[in-house]
């Protein structure tokens, strides 16, 4: 399946999501869909952006705070669909933004943390996701550079 429709799934996910362990579960599933895009673009994406796009398989594959969800071992299915990354650059975008979805829904859910565990489980996720943003950023900026005017 390619990454676009995977991210639209995760977005629309995230938005169902309607306990903190739901929220865990879809940053997980977001982590876990960085990581193998970063995967997918390191092996098989432009040239120019294969080295970064690896950093973005590696910090994806940072946070294991799904692993304390119940439910979490069907975490990485959305990201095991993936098979193609047909639009490089809308992907990437995508990504971006689910990523930073993801991110305010743990701002949301560490407001409402009554147990230090689960506090200290979102600013991880937290920090990861925002380590995976900043990659994908890079990522366009690299592909910016490369072609400036896409078609």
């Amino acid at each position: 399946m390619d990454a676009v429709r995977i991210i639209a799934v995760s977005r629309r996910g995230l938005t169902e999501a309607t306990t903190v362990q739901d929220v865990l579960v879809e940053a997980w599933q977001a982590q876990a869909l960085a990581e193998a895009i970063g995967s997918h673009l390191a092996i098989f994406g432009p040239y120019e952006v294969r080295s970064r796009a690896r950093g973005l398989g590696d910090a994806g594959g940072r946070f294991s705070g799904g692993l304390l969800c119940p439910g979490s071992a069907t975490v990485g299915l959305r990201a095991a669909q993936l098979t193609e990354v047909r639009d490089v650059r809308a992907a990437l975008t995508n990504l971006s933004l689910l990523l930073r979805e993801v991110c305010e829904a743990l701002v949301a859910v560490v407001l409402l943390a009554d147990e230090e565990g689960m506090y200290w489980t979102c600013v991880e996720a937290m920090d990861t996701v925002d380590e995976a943003r900043d990659r994908v950023s890079g990522i366009l900026q690299k592909l910016e550079v490369r072609d400036p005017n896409p078609a």
